[in-house]
């Protein structure tokens, strides 16, 4: 556990003093929630109904933005072999880049996500909703995302590739979030919705560091 704190550390400072990955991901969510008004119309109406899913959109591109790296950055200057020879298992070191990457870019987007419900005209009774939501499924995207970025790993268009891996993947925890708040704002139980949110995350937890180490393994040999 020591040895893994070190490493969620790492990588948390290194992404900090480069400032890109949380800087770029929170500029392009913001960015992308507000250019929406702009092609739907200032209308309070209009913009209430969509903004459960403008948010969610925007927060999965911001997520998106950075994963394409996750990996790279150790596999171009030989870390990665260092890491699959080392005493933690690539899995444990795949587990902690995902950490470290949802506390630089996920958890950054979770915070700003009341303010742009706000701007959105979000109805009071779905921010709650949408913050739970989010603490939920931002940990899915980085660990989807992760066994993408473990299976493009030295490919060229990586990034462009990575895209056409994950997003369809992205598409089951985006409907359950925003059904959840949906549900809320009717006036129902969101709790179904959110049952099934956090079942993805009990699947994917244990499953992409395994996937994304088994991606590295094969770039590596």
């Amino acid at each position: 556990m020591s040895r893994f704190g070190h490493l969620v550390a790492r990588d948390v400072r290194l992404a900090l003093s480069g400032g890109a990955d949380a800087g770029i991901a929170l500029a392009f969510f913001v960015i992308c929630v507000t250019l929406f008004p702009f092609g739907v119309g200032p209308e309070p109406t209009t913009l209430a109904r969509i903004a459960a899913g403008v948010i969610w959109i925007s927060a999965l591109l911001a997520s998106l933005l950075s994963m394409d790296r996750l990996f790279a950055g150790d596999y171009e200057d030989g870390s990665l072999d260092l890491f699959a020879t080392g005493p933690l298992p690539l899995e444990a070191v795949v587990a902690a880049k995902i950490v470290a990457h949802w506390l630089v870019t996920g958890l950054p987007l979770v915070v700003m996500s009341p303010l742009m419900g706000v701007f959105l005209n979000l109805p009071a009774a779905g921010t709650g909703v949408l913050l739970l939501t989010l603490l939920i499924g931002t940990p899915i995207l980085s660990l989807v995302g992760a066994i993408g970025a473990g299976l493009i790993l030295g490919a060229r268009r990586g990034g462009v590739l990575l895209s056409l891996l994950v997003l369809p993947l992205f598409i089951p925890p985006l409907i359950f979030a925003i059904g959840a708040i949906e549900a809320q704002i009717a006036g129902l139980t969101p709790r179904p919705h959110l049952l099934l949110l956090g079942g993805l995350l009990a699947l994917a937890v244990p499953l992409s560091p395994i996937a994304a180490a088994a991606g590295i393994r094969q770039a590596l040999q």
